[in-house]
């Protein structure tokens, strides 16, 4: 019954994972002016190859994530 028991390592650095989270939520629903925030923030408190690889864990575990719904076409 291992359907949830595929659990990835934990981040080195949570608040990296979360800000990962943040980001890639972020992108997904086109909020640009809070990636761009998230994005100089991580510039800004990111200090080493940990820091960055915790950040992409956090943006892999949202993508892992299936939208609750699908994007409609633009209507006309």
């Amino acid at each position: 019954m291992g359907l949830f028991r595929k659990s990835a390592p934990a981040p080195a650095n949570p608040a990296m994972a979360e800000l990962g989270r943040e980001f890639a939520n972020a992108r997904r629903h086109g909020d640009r002016n809070a990636a761009r925030r998230i994005a100089r923030e991580f510039d800004r408190t990111a200090n080493g190859e940990a820091d960055v690889a915790s950040f992409q864990q956090g943006q892999d575990a949202f993508n892992a994530i299936p939208p609750a719904y699908s994007r409609r076409g633009r209507r006309r």
